[in-house]
């Protein structure tokens, strides 16, 4: 680390239709104590048009290289999923601190094995809306007793994309080997919330379907077989008593995207809103309720495509002080695997009660740690 902040570099900073570009680039450059010093991406050209779209000081076609780079404090790792374990692991030998984005693997194995090899490291896992100062406030209007106790809540978490029709350049949405499918990554992030808010879920169950078995991929006029769920169902329980439903659905366009997270209490109810076009996990979220309650916080920052960069933000400002300060408080690795152990347990109990095959994990993850009944 210099005077200039700690020196991160991005593996995925592509400047076209990039995560990295519309949340992680935003919000490195607007936080005091980060600095953008490099990109990686998969080719020569790629790389040198992000470092100068980005303003990063170097370049890599190689992300090992940069990994190993002296020069690098902070490795950020925005790509698909199948490269994650390679990359965080080079990584951590460098004894750098890593972002990662969700889920940290393509099974709970692989995410065993990662959160085994970053004890004693500061890292961060993507499942950022836990941090968003509405989520925060909701937590904390709910443990202040106002609504009193808790009894039920509702979700409903829908998305676009994983619908009948798809761009190529995703189709690997659609296949198990990818780790990448709507209860993984829109599950994962919607469960998440449910226990930022409620407490840790302690029983759950749930159902899926594949409704669109056939996908059209509309820019080359060809047709893929989905193998993944597009639809999920969650019912569980949580520490804090309350009984919640979650309906993750997807296949809506951009602007009918939308989160509801309505919870009932004894005395009062509350409520978190939002209707980002990337899912509730990438914008800002509103919070309601029949009580008085402080306004959230400002975020730390704003910007990115619609506000994009609010909750990644909060990522990076929880770990920049978590680095300064010598703690361990930002969600890292092991949250990451608690979350990859809830999931596996929500398919396994859908997969049984549907008698299918689909969203077979690819290698052969060990059994999550919940009940389901």
């Amino acid at each position: 680390m210099t005077q200039t902040g700690i020196r991160v570099g991005i593996v995925g900073a592509d400047t076209n239709a990039s995560w990295a570009k519309v949340s992680h680039v935003p919000a490195i450059n607007g936080l005091p104590g980060l600095k953008l010093a490099a990109v990686a991406t998969r080719d020569e050209q790629t790389a040198r048009e992000a470092a100068e779209a980005f303003g990063a000081d170097q370049w890599f076609s190689d992300p090992f290289a940069m990994i190993r780079d002296d020069r690098i404090d902070f490795i950020t790792i925005a790509v698909k999923v199948p490269a994650h374990r390679d990359l965080v692991l080079a990584a951590l030998r460098a004894g750098k601190a890593v972002y990662c984005e969700l889920p940290l693997g393509r099974t709970v194995r692989e995410t065993e094995e990662m959160a085994r090899a970053a004890r004693s490291h500061h890292t961060a896992i993507g499942l950022q809306a836990r941090l968003n100062p509405a989520v925060r406030r909701a937590a904390q209007l709910l443990s202040s007793g106002k609504i009193g106790r808790p009894l039920n809540a509702r979700v409903v978490s829908t998305a676009p994309g994983f619908g009948p029709e798809l761009l190529s350049a995703y189709d690997y949405l659609n296949k198990i080997y990818s780790g990448e499918n709507l209860l993984t990554i829109i599950g994962g992030h919607t469960l998440d919330v449910v226990e930022a808010v409620l407490g840790e879920i302690v029983e759950v169950d749930g159902r899926a379907e594949i409704l669109w078995p056939v996908v059209k991929l509309t820019d080359i006029g060809e047709e893929s077989l989905r193998e993944t769920a597009d639809h999920v169902d969650v019912l569980g329980t949580t520490l804090s008593g309350a009984v919640f439903t979650a309906n993750i659905n997807a296949g809506l366009t951009p602007e009918d995207a939308r989160f509801r997270f309505e919870v009932r209490g004894s005395e009062g109810w509350l409520s978190l809103t939002g209707g980002h076009p990337f899912g509730f996990q990438a914008g800002d979220l509103t919070l309601t309720s029949n009580v008085a309650f402080e306004r959230p916080e400002e975020a730390a920052v704003s910007g990115g495509l619609g506000g994009a960069a609010i909750n990644v933000g909060e990522v990076y400002a929880h770990l920049v002080r978590d680095v300064y300060a010598g703690t361990y408080s930002t969600p890292g690795f092991e949250h990451a695997l608690h979350n990859a152990r809830l999931i596996e347990t929500v398919r396994r109990a859908a997969e049984r009660r549907v008698g299918s095959k689909w969203l077979r994990p690819y290698g052969d993850p060990r059994e999550g740690t919940l009940k389901h009944n």
